[in-house]
């Protein structure tokens, strides 16, 4: 039985998502009504870990923080309590027995975030966001299959893939800023282009240009892959992937005339948003 958590504490999440996870929220909104609280509290989280370098100021504290929320994922099982957004993520593992491996794996691969590490290569870039994006997907569907397995773990895989891929992407100019590169060294390195390089205010250039080519090729095709296996997903299921019908779009922004990828900011309207998740959901048949 799932612990009793107060109706705020779904409010709370579903505020967070709203104003940093745009994506996912308006996505949400193909899901059922009564589905979507606990969605938000697994959304809500996710922000939660993935900001926490945006948060403290070194690692450890860093190190400290994801820790806490292994704590907090171990302790699902006795309903303990902290504050609204771990609350409500509690009671969404409890109601949907959602796996708890997932979760801790999603933290470890979010420790990378702390340290300013090279990505050594794309096959590494695609573990990472298998481990958080992927991982994220494959538990809203169990959230709306009530639990069952909807199938569709290729769907989840690939989605999770395209959707970060074109995330760090979108996210570039920043990460720059602060020294931090999730550019795969491998394919940096094919296209003559140096960490240093980028991380010292010389990023611009044809070679990063081809890198960042290839790179969303590879999402490009991940998106497709994730078309393909929908098949196999519960058509109950199927809402908890729309996140990632708007990667298209933003990969054809980063293709047009003007793009500078240190510091041009990929963006879309709420219209075009709205409208490549209603004609993908009609095209999945969610």
């Amino acid at each position: 039985m799932a612990p009793t958590v107060s109706v705020s504490a779904f409010s709370h999440c579903e505020a967070i998502v709203r104003e940093h996870e745009p994506d996912r929220y308006w996505a949400s909104l193909f899901a059922p009504a009564d589905k979507r609280p606990y969605l938000h509290a697994l959304y809500a989280f996710n922000h939660a870990v993935a900001c926490v370098r945006e948060s403290v100021s070194a690692p450890l504290p860093g190190e400290i923080r994801l820790q806490w929320w292994r704590d907090v994922i171990d302790a699902a099982q006795s309903g303990a309590q902290g504050d609204p957004v771990s609350e409500a993520l509690i009671a969404t593992i409890t109601r949907f027995s959602l796996p708890v491996q997932a979760f801790h794996d999603l933290i470890d691969a979010r420790v990378f975030d702390l340290y300013d590490d090279p990505m050594p290569s794309l096959a590494d870039l695609e573990g990472y966001c298998g481990e958080t994006s992927s991982a994220l997907f494959r538990l809203a569907s169990i959230v709306l299959a009530d639990g069952r397995d909807p199938g569709g773990a290729d769907a989840a895989g690939h989605a999770g893939v395209a959707h970060a891929m074109t995330g760090l992407l979108r996210a570039l100019p920043w990460h720059l800023r602060r020294g931090q590169v999730y550019l795969p060294a491998d394919v940096l390195e094919r296209h003559g282009v140096s960490r240093e390089s980028l991380t010292t205010g010389a990023a611009d250039g044809p070679g990063l240009s081809r890198a960042l080519a290839d790179l969303r090729a590879v999402a490009r095709d991940h998106f497709t892959k994730t078309e393909t296996a929908m098949a196999d997903v519960a058509p109950e299921a199927r809402a908890a992937f729309l996140a990632a019908a708007t990667v298209p779009a933003y990969l054809a922004r980063m293709e047009q005339r003007g793009y500078t990828p240190s510091r041009s900011i990929i963006d879309l309207p709420q219209w075009r948003r709205l409208w490549a998740f209603w004609r993908t959901a009609g095209r999945w048949g969610r």
